[in-house]
């Protein structure tokens, strides 16, 4: 199976009221359900998604010459993508800004959607990881 996923961030002044009495129940152009989405699709083959929460995610890199860093950052939603080859990619998103997420079946692959809080500042230092401002850590935000 593939696996596309899907990240929106929810427009917290959208009102399904005014979409429901002005435009069958859909968004329009001044009453937008999210304020953006990202998409992306994970090409290898999936064997399984683990859904750990209030887990920990490490953020790793190197800053100039041979100075690495690691950081955990706590309280985090992270779906651990298991290859057939045994391979893991993980997607992160602090729990604090996660509103919720579905993961459902279309055809014969998945479709990972994860909604995230449009009250809660956060930053996303990678494709597929969202931090909320609160737990990054204050050493990288140089």
């Amino acid at each position: 199976m593939h696996l596309n996923v899907h990240f929106y961030l929810l427009n917290e002044h959208f009102s399904q009221d005014h979409a429901d009495a002005q435009h069958n129940g859909e968004e329009s152009e001044n009453n937008l359900k999210y304020e953006w989405e990202d998409e992306f699709d994970v090409k290898t083959e999936i064997k399984e998604i683990i859904t750990l929460r209030k887990s920990i995610y490490s953020i790793e890199g190197e800053r100039g010459d041979a100075d690495f860093f690691k950081y955990d950052i706590e309280d985090m939603l992270v779906f651990d993508i298991v290859s057939v080859d045994g391979d893991v990619t993980q997607l992160a998103c602090s729990e604090s800004i996660v509103e919720n997420f579905e993961l459902i079946d279309v055809d014969d692959n998945k479709r990972l959607n994860v909604y995230l809080k449009e009250e809660e500042p956060h930053t996303n230092p990678i494709p597929g990881i969202y931090v909320a401002l609160n737990d990054f850590p204050k050493e990288l935000s140089n």
